[in-house]
């Protein structure tokens, strides 16, 4: 039987004495630390005896459970602490990590189970970065019912996780960000502005504050200090005019506006209708989600994140495409406003703030995209001098006789 109490000892400041302490887990999940204020080994095992069989009462063995069952019991219990977006992701790998291994009893899930998982994943043709995203997920939920005592371990606990190649950061040049705006203000001007996403206006915005697609759907007019000229990312409630958006305390940040991009969205704040309250909605879809989606039911919190303007990538697509740009995405405007930042003398710590990463080394893979960019230029820009001097040396030398050759070239 599995010891719920451990018994340890904790040596005073000086090294001069210890006492005993009890070590365990309440009923309530939560690890506890007991000092028992003395030294006397037999006295100790007593009250670990008898704390271990006050857990005992009241301490419930867990049940069997098949993995479908364990995996909506989770999620039920961890509603109110992820996103929807998120638990459909962990339900649907679990649901496919069933389908590879069975319906069988959580308890009995090994490692041997997960690592024919993973072979299954690569046969079914899976990138490494995407079975390690599943097995992520998967640990995650076992995690979770080691936390409350379900499980002794977590059987996935030495899974080893796929290499991983780094990404390319992929941003626009100048010249291509040029071609981007102005494909997007032909590409509006070519349909109606009641359904159509202001685009040059989108992409100059995500050009100077580097928001993710999200965040710049779901922004709001009061998200916009026209006196400050600053642009605040801020969560959503679910009102009868705004549906409920949320973002981590990290992503809460407030961004900077140039003069230009105040005065431009001065002037597209008067198009829209009175009491439009989205900056980037275009009214027409703003009006089909109130009154056809949220009105009926229709609408999910994973809808706010995905569908809040239908058709997004493929009319961005087209806009790259018109713009003779082969490869890209809109994310890509956001890696090029952080690279920027970097470009212009900001430190890694400003920038982080600026852009919300949770993890430094989000932050850092872009200091070493631009640092390495930097030293590529600086290379080429070394050369070019370099070179210049060579043919202006050498242009120079044609013309100088040498005293004892004869002539320019010596003696023929």
């Amino acid at each position: 039987m599995k010891q719920l109490v451990r018994l340890n000892k904790r040596t005073s400041s000086d090294g001069s004495r210890f006492t005993y302490v009890l070590r365990y887990t309440d009923n309530t999940g939560k690890r506890r630390w007991e000092t028992l204020g003395h030294s006397d080994k037999r006295r100790a095992e007593k009250q670990r005896t008898e704390k271990e069989r006050e857990l005992r009462m009241g301490y419930v063995a867990p049940a069997s459970m098949r993995l479908s069952d364990f995996v909506e019991d989770s999620l039920v219990k961890t509603d109110d602490q992820i996103r929807e977006s998120t638990q459909n992701g962990y339900r649907a790998t679990m649901n496919e990590f069933i389908a590879d291994i069975g319906d069988k009893d959580y308890q009995a899930v090994t490692i041997d189970d997960a690592e024919r998982y993973r072979q299954t994943c690569f046969d079914r043709g899976n990138k490494p970065m995407t079975v390690t995203k599943k097995l992520k997920q998967l640990k995650a939920i076992f995690q979770t019912a080691v936390k409350r005592r379900q499980l002794d371990e977590n059987p996935l606990r030495f899974i080893t996780m796929p290499k991983c190649p780094k990404s390319e950061i992929h941003i626009y040049s100048e010249a291509e960000c040029g071609r981007i705006v102005k494909t997007a203000g032909d590409f509006i001007m070519a349909h109606d502005e009641q359904r159509c996403v202001r685009w040059d206006l989108l992409v100059l915005v995500a050009l100077s504050t580097g928001l993710r697609r999200s965040e710049l759907l779901n922004a709001t007019w009061a998200d916009v200090d026209f006196g400050e000229q600053t642009f605040c990312v801020s969560p959503k409630d679910d009102t009868a005019e705004t549906w409920l958006w949320l973002i981590k305390d990290i992503d809460r940040r407030t961004l900077p506006l140039s003069d230009d991009l105040t005065r431009m969205l001065v002037d597209h704040q008067n198009r829209p209708p009175e009491g439009h309250p989205y900056v980037f909605v275009p009214p027409a879809r703003y009006k089909h989600i109130q009154q056809e989606l949220r009105a009926k039911g229709n609408w999910t919190y994973s809808d706010s994140t995905r569908k809040v303007v239908s058709l997004f990538n493929r009319h961005f697509t087209k806009i790259l495409a018109r713009a003779d740009i082969d490869h890209g995405e809109f994310h890509d405007l956001r890696r090029t406003a952080i690279c920027n930042w970097f470009a212009e003398g900001l430190s890694e710590l400003e920038v982080m703030h600026l852009a919300g990463h949770a993890n430094f080394a989000t932050t850092h893979r872009y200091y070493l995209k631009v640092r390495d960019d930097l030293v590529h230029r600086a290379r080429q820009a070394t050369a070019r001098d370099l070179c210049q001097k060579l043919v202006q040396i050498g242009a120079g030398n044609r013309h100088v006789k040498g005293p004892h050759l004869g002539g320019e070239f010596g003696p023929t």
